[in-house]
């Protein structure tokens, strides 16, 4: 990551820190800790978030800048898709999604420690 970050610093381009679609690694620039982003519409979110959970990923710490404005987003958006395509159900409800491709998320303001992923609405960049 450092070396991501460094070589963007020297002249590299924004795009070179998409190192995945719509995973995107410079939000250590702007902030400090480890951490990707997230980002695009709800769909593509929530496309990348059930490409993690097919890979087994149950549980994810999510924050995103600022926080209460990214909370409602991801919740209002992002989480009903999930819901529709089955890889999430709200706790309490009852309902389990679907073996190991099922996700909790955990929406957190504070969690800096550790891998963190940042979902991220259109045209934010963490």
């Amino acid at each position: 990551m450092r070396a991501l970050h460094a070589s963007y610093r020297h002249g590299g381009r924004a795009s070179d820190l998409e190192i995945y679609p719509n995973l995107w690694a410079g939000v250590g620039l702007v902030r400090g800790g480890a951490g990707t982003a997230l980002v695009g519409s709800h769909a593509q979110v929530a496309d990348l978030i059930g490409e993690y959970a097919a890979l087994g990923i149950s549980e994810f710490i999510l924050s995103g800048y600022p926080h209460l404005e990214e909370a409602y987003w991801f919740g209002e958006g992002v989480l009903p898709e999930l819901r529709r395509r089955g890889v999430w159900a709200p706790p309490g409800s009852g309902a389990v999604p679907p073996g190991p491709g099922a996700a909790s998320a955990s929406p957190s303001g504070a969690a800096d420690g550790g891998r963190e992923l940042a979902a991220s609405g259109p045209g934010h960049r963490a």
